[in-house]
């Protein structure tokens, strides 16, 4: 077992709390999380990897420990949110790393390796998306909101943040939900529940069309680039379908793509399963 430390680092004024374990000089691995997480969702990964790579999980601005500036002060948008972690990649050390992307860490992480793709050695994408086919219907109410950003469709999309969604959507398609551990979702309901932070998830998901419309330069660095690709997917996912995953190999070919029988936050049921798989493409 690695320890894992836990830190805050300033980068340019914003403080950003991240988790780190493993020798500073292996290869570097960023862990970028998704909605409505944070660095938590990585903690049993974190130790099985530790051992053959520097293992860094910050959590995004505006999520978990990391700093939730006023929405005056910081616009939260999905490019802001990763020139943040590009800095951060930089003020931490990291040269050429491998990435881990869900959810929200897909549309972050893929566009650092857009800006450098010098520095991105492999993707590891775990129910994080890049394709339109790969979006379920569950986004109609988003989508409602990107061609109207009305107050009304602005406040319908208040049922993401309650409670039991989030329960719902750690639950949602895995066949025992014994199995789903209530700690991650209980920390994560905490989060929601602090002021303001509720009106900066809404903030995100208005914004989250830009990702889509990113989606083609995405799709242009894959073909270009051809990054060692590893795509590992709960396939009852309510919100990214397996075709999401499959489409990857249309863009790089030679892209591995695992299903594991569980939901969206894949990682809370198959940590080990995963982790293995992770393992043995890296290898590779």
């Amino acid at each position: 077992m690695f320890k894992v430390s836990f830190r805050k680092v300033d980068v340019d004024g914003f403080n950003i709390f991240y988790r780190e374990a493993g020798p500073r000089d292996a290869p570097a691995f960023l862990l970028l999380h998704g909605f409505p997480s944070a660095s938590h969702m990585f903690r049993d990964l974190i130790t099985q990897l530790a051992d053959r790579f520097r293992v860094i999980a910050p959590d995004l601005p505006g999520f978990g420990q990391s700093d939730m500036p006023d929405r005056g002060e910081f616009t939260y948008t999905f490019d802001n949110v990763a020139r943040v972690i590009d800095r951060f990649t930089e003020i931490v050390g990291l040269g050429r790393f491998a990435i881990y992307v869900f959810d929200y860490g897909a549309p972050t992480g893929f566009r650092l390796a857009t800006w450098h793709p010098g520095r991105v050695a492999a993707i590891i994408s775990q129910n994080g998306n890049a394709y339109e086919e790969g979006l379920s219907d569950g986004w109609k109410p988003i989508r409602a909101y990107w061609e109207n950003p009305s107050q009304t469709n602005r406040d319908a999309l208040r049922a993401f943040l309650a409670p039991e969604t989030t329960v719902w959507q750690y639950t949602h398609g895995v066949p025992d939900a014994t199995a789903v551990s209530p700690d991650g979702y209980s920390l994560d309901n905490f989060y929601l529940a602090r002021p303001e932070a509720g009106e900066v998830q809404l903030d995100l998901f208005g914004d989250y069309k830009s990702n889509v419309a990113l989606y083609p330069t995405f799709q242009t660095y894959f073909r270009t680039h051809k990054p060692p690709f590893l795509a590992v997917w709960g396939k009852n996912d309510p919100f990214f379908l397996p075709a999401g995953a499959e489409a990857f190999t249309r863009d790089i070919p030679d892209a591995v793509v695992r299903f594991f029988d569980t939901g969206h936050f894949a990682l809370e049921t198959h940590c080990a399963e995963i982790a293995a798989a992770i393992r043995d493409f890296l290898a590779t």
